[in-house]
């Protein structure tokens, strides 16, 4: 099986993590991939070659964790299953706000090798920060997974839309007890 699970900045990887094991799949996060030392991004040829060859480093199936958008011919192509975490702005706000201090206090290291961490000037006094991502896109993003719901280009595509983490914590019993064959999932 091969997932993606898309969403505003809240739960993505937590979800991928439990999925993966569950399913004994590799976990792929975008986001290391992506950044670079100094908080630099990949240019998108290179990036796209990472996504690719991490992706069929695991034909048999994966778990990615991550939006990037311009991404979606190559993540896309080959998925089984879309999990779109749709939850509230007040939820997705709270959790990103408190996974920011958490970060900013500990100030561990976000991908091996990169030296990027959470500062509190870079989360709040920063046009580049999670929170201001989250702020000005979460609406952008709620309408463009909506779309997708609904877009006859992605019908063979299994898009599974979760608006509260009770949904996730059923899928992932569900998939625990089913594997692969996902039926019709209580959620």
């Amino acid at each position: 099986m091969k997932i993606n699970v898309v969403g505003s900045s809240s739960g993505k990887s937590t979800l991928s993590h439990q999925l993966s094991h569950v399913l004994g799949i590799p976990h792929i996060q975008l986001d290391p991939l992506f950044w670079r030392a100094d908080w630099q991004g990949t240019p998108d040829d290179e990036f796209f070659a990472k996504l690719e060859a991490a992706l069929s480093a695991a034909p048999d199936g994966w778990v990615l964790d991550g939006n990037f958008n311009r991404t979606r011919d190559i993540k896309w192509r080959d998925v089984d299953m879309i999990i779109w975490l749709d939850y509230g702005f007040w939820r997705v706000f709270r959790q990103s706000l408190c996974r920011a201090i958490r970060r900013i206090a500990s100030r561990k290291e976000l991908w091996p090798g990169t030296g990027n961490h959470e500062s509190f000037r870079k989360t709040f006094m920063s046009r580049d920060s999670i929170l201001w991502w989250m702020l000005t896109n979460w609406r952008s993003n709620q309408r463009r997974y909506f779309a997708d719901l609904i877009d006859a280009r992605y019908r063979h595509i299994r898009i599974v839309r979760l608006t509260h983490p009770r949904e996730a914590d059923v899928l992932v019993k569900h998939l625990a007890q089913n594997g692969t064959d996902v039926g019709t999932p209580a959620t």
